[in-house]
């Protein structure tokens, strides 16, 4: 079942992030901004607008499954993780600057992460094997 959650979460993070990079994007190629059919159609016609779509969709049906079998506490947690590949590939692609707010942000959300899953893990019921007889 651990498997599932970091599979289940790391496909979350990448549609949130694919969703974000897409509206990075989308934006850029959305100036200048006149508020007309020409602008809408210039932002319609973008393929980044329907990435953002297609994240929104995929981050949407990954976390309705994630809930159905996640603890909820580490659940909320890890659906944050998105912060730090965003920050990361803002860096790289979009040459924005690492401050040391953004270091220590993404450096609290693997914290906060890392002390709730185990923390679940240790209140985790063990199993035990009841005699059929009394």
């Amino acid at each position: 079942m651990r498997t599932f959650y970091i599979i289940g979460f790391l496909i979350l993070t990448a549609f949130d992030t694919l969703t974000q990079i897409s509206f990075k994007f989308a934006s850029i190629h959305a100036m200048p901004m006149t508020m007309d059919l020409e602008w809408l159609i210039r932002v319609f016609s973008h393929p980044w607008v329907y990435g953002a779509f297609i994240g929104y969709i995929g981050a949407f049906f990954t976390w309705m499954t994630l809930l159905k079998h996640a603890p909820i506490g580490p659940a909320f947690a890890a659906a944050h993780m998105e912060l730090i590949t965003i920050s990361i590939l803002s860096i790289w692609i979009f040459h924005e600057p690492m401050t040391l707010a953004k270091a220590f942000g993404a450096g609290f959300i693997l914290l906060g992460v890392i002390f709730l899953a185990k923390d679940e893990t240790k209140q985790e019921p063990t199993h035990v094997v009841k005699s059929p007889h009394p």
